[in-house]
């Protein structure tokens, strides 16, 4: 029997949440349903009950998923299905991933499965700022051990105002945009991109923030507690010696102290010297013991060299690599690496190093977006790749990973609203870490600077990006902020701020907190100390590269853009796009035609002038209207009796009659000589107003014979009235020939005979 619990969550602009259990999904170790006006999320979580062999981390798998029929649309491509995660949604999960994975038990190993669905939206609410809330939902009414709850919020600020989870409406005007992270007591993550916002406005958007996960939080301890979840399941995932770890302690810490105070900016050394440290301790080990112990060495010795290499810094503000808690790496940058790519450049930081290429393309190069609810087309890419050889590493390497995508999302928008928006091109930037020892995406920022600049993007600012990093001790109450750290000081400090921004403010923000406890005072040390370390790195840019390319490289194709009627965009595109490949094929140039509000926008692009000079003819040609009085030339397109149909302009036949070939009168039209194909040079001498049909003269551009008299015609009988029209309808003789000639009787030697009515 259904015993459903719900429990509601009412946002500060009066809309409500709803988190019910006990419907769905019943035998998952935990399933909620999450609801905001017509959106629905499930959320469910599983977990297994032993850690695998040998699994020493947490092996969790969060996945979100964005049905179509959510949204009332048929998934694209031949087999109508859903396929692998978009990149929306692999971004929306690693945010959930990045707040719940520091919080489980760090001696839990047991294979724990996260999966979100998105099963009705209207397009209005957006459902990602939501995962955060279901997933961490679903693990409270679990058994499963976890120290949340957690949720996430959406905050933007739009007319000064902060709104908590924002409409796609409103995200639109927003000039802060951030996906916070938190418990109820801290904040876990941040991510987001700014209008070049300062510090302090930032730590105001995260404090809206957290007041409003504070109150998701008490909902799901709620809901927990009516559904009786709040005992967790017991496990034993490690078995430790304690005797061992102390004499691991106590033999290896001075020695691994003494290689985090060597100060030695070379990666490779430092870290054969630990690992130096660390077999030699397993080579004293009894040989009976080493192959049992060695995994647990490993483990204790990794705790000492993570307390050897935070004391130093904390106690002598001494890094890993000499440098004090403010200093930045060396750095050179070069622009113009490479001549092929239409924008280049090298940025290197320590023993960090992007090399980044722009291309600059045509309207038909643009990203189109067809996610569930996200439609459209992208003009500002960005690619950020990581091979194995980056780090050393010797392995094979595969596609892009779910990291690579993150990374690049987060340059992405660092860049993007500096972006101009009426720039002509679109533009790919792709940034390939050719070293990483720490922030090699605020690397990615730095060189697709560089690159943009030298591609000739008049950016409206360049910007600049870095990692900051943090050291606590809870016990002395000690901390240091790091600025521009290592690879090593990520992966054993409790911080990774990333921030990036002009001279003016921040555009993009990024941040995992993996500590307890981190006050609104170290993160202002921390934004400030960011913010030197931005301008520092912003004056190598600009001293690198002080404004952009004045003009584009010579292989950069050129664009030049025109706007004709509506009613004309049919006729540049042809039935069935034939007369818009037809220019494209004769020009060789690019061309395409999008209908805007004043008309029809066409671009045409092509890598020199002459291509691009003879599309826009022959464009000028088909949307050019038609004058009397003006000479065009023309192709003849059929013969009749009574004259010929021209084109004279493209798509444009008008008539020319047989009285209007010559001077003297032609019998019949083989007698003017004109064949189907001549090209002629024709005169438009008339447009009929009412039917939009044109008449051309040939004879109009001839010289008029002397004496020449224009033939009057006979005037006509009435006709509506039934009268006489030259005695025709007496059934008498006909009427003589207006030559004066006798046109003879007629051929049946009688009457015309009666009408039928």
């Amino acid at each position: 029997m259904l015993n459903p619990i719900k429990k509601t969550i009412e946002l500060p602009d009066g809309r409500q949440i709803t988190i019910e259990t006990g419907k769905l999904a019943k035998q998952a170790d935990g399933a909620v349903e999450v609801r905001m006006g017509n959106t629905m999320l499930l959320a469910t979580v599983v977990t297994a009950k032993e850690a695998g062999e040998g699994v020493d981390f947490m092996p969790l798998q969060v996945e979100y998923k964005e049905k179509f029929s959510s949204f009332g649309r048929f998934p694209g491509g031949f087999l109508k299905r859903e396929g692998r995660a978009s990149d929306y949604e692999i971004l929306t999960a690693r945010l959930v991933d990045r707040v719940l994975r520091p919080l489980f038990p760090s001696n839990y190993h047991a294979d724990t499965f996260v999966n979100i669905t998105l099963y009705s939206t209207d397009g209005v609410d957006m459902p990602d700022a939501l995962a955060g809330l279901a997933a961490s939902a679903a693990l409270a009414v679990s058994d499963i051990p976890f120290n949340g709850p957690i949720s996430e919020v959406r905050v933007a600020r739009v007319d000064g105002k902060f709104i908590i989870d924002p409409t796609f409406d409103e995200v639109e005007r927003a000039d802060i945009e951030l996906m916070v992270g938190a418990t109820y007591d801290n904040i876990m993550m941040v991510e987001g991109e700014m209008d070049e916002v300062s510090e302090a406005e930032l730590l105001e958007a995260l404090k809206a923030a957290h007041e409003a996960i504070k109150v998701q939080c008490k909902a799901q301890m709620e809901l927990a507690e009516a559904v009786g979840s709040l005992t967790k399941r017991e496990y034993c995932h490690e078995v430790n010696d304690e005797d061992l770890r102390k004499d691991v302690h106590d033999k290896c810490y001075d020695k691994a102290y003494a290689i985090a105070k060597a100060g030695c900016a070379d990666k490779h050394w430092r870290q054969e010297s630990f690992d130096a440290i660390c077999d030699e301790y397993i080579e004293s080990l009894p040989e009976d013991e080493r192959e049992e112990k060695t995994p647990l060495v490993k483990r204790y010795y990794h705790d000492v060299e993570k307390e050897a290499v935070r004391r130093c810094i904390l106690d002598e503000g001494i890094r890993l690599d000499g440098r004090k808690t403010t200093d930045i790496r060396p750095i050179w940058c070069e622009v113009d690496y490479l001549p092929g790519p239409h924008g280049s450049a090298v940025f290197t930081r320590g023993e960090t190093q992007s090399l980044s290429t722009v291309t600059l393309g045509t309207k038909l190069d643009e990203k189109i977006i067809d996610d569930v609810i996200n439609q459209g087309r992208e003009r500002f890419l960005l690619h950020y790749n990581f091979p194995p050889f980056s780090t050393g590493e010797a392995k094979p390497q595969r596609g892009v990973g779910r990291r690579e995508i993150g990374h690049g999302n987060l340059a992405h928008r660092a860049l993007k609203r500096m972006f101009p928006a009426d720039f002509p091109y679109v533009c790919r930037v792709v940034s390939d870490i050719l070293e990483s020892n720490g922030s090699s995406s605020m690397a990615t920022v730095c060189a697709g600077t560089l690159a943009l600049l030298d591609a000739g993007v008049k950016m409206k600012k360049p910007v600049s990006g870095i990692a900051m990093g943090l050291i606590t001790d809870t016990e002395s109450d000690k901390w240091a902020v790091l600025s521009d750290i290592l690879g090593d000081e990520d992966h054993l400090g409790d911080m990774d701020f990333k921030v990036t921004g002009t001279r003016d403010g921040i555009t993009a923000t990024q941040m995992d907190i993996k500590c307890d406890g981190l006050s609104y005072e170290i993160l202002e040390k921390a934004l400030n100390q960011a913010r030197d370390g931005r301008l520092h790195i912003l004056d190598i840019i600009e001293a690198t590269i002080p404004a952009p390319r004045e003009d584009y490289k010579p292989h950069v194709p050129r664009i030049v853009t025109m706007t004709i009627p509506k009613e004309l965009i049919g006729a540049v595109i042809g039935p069935g796009g034939k007369v818009i490949q037809g220019i494209q094929e004769e020009s060789g140039a690019t061309v395409s035609i999008d209908e805007v509000d004043e008309g029809g926008h066409i671009e045409v692009a092509a890598a020199n002038k002459e291509s691009i000079d003879k599309a826009l003819a022959m464009i000028n040609a088909i949307v050019a209207m038609p004058e009397e009085g003006k000479v065009y030339k023309g192709r003849v397109r059929s013969i009749l009796e009574f004259g010929a149909f021209v084109e004279f302009m493209p798509n444009r036949d008008g008539l020319l009659h047989i009285s209007e070939i010559s001077w003297d009168r032609l019998d019949s039209m083989e007698a003017s000589g004109i064949k189907e194909g001549d090209e002629l040079e024709v005169k438009l001498i008339e447009i009929d107003n009412k039917t939009g049909k044109y008449r051309l003269s040939l004879r109009a551009l001839q010289p008029k014979p002397e004496g020449y008299v224009e033939r009057e015609r006979a005037p006509r009988g009435p006709r509506r009235d039934g009268g006489d029209r030259m005695h025709r309808h007496d059934g008498g003789e006909r009427a003589p020939r207006r030559d004066g000639n006798n046109r003879g009787p007629r051929r049946d030697g009688g009457n015309r005979g009666p009408r039928f009515e």
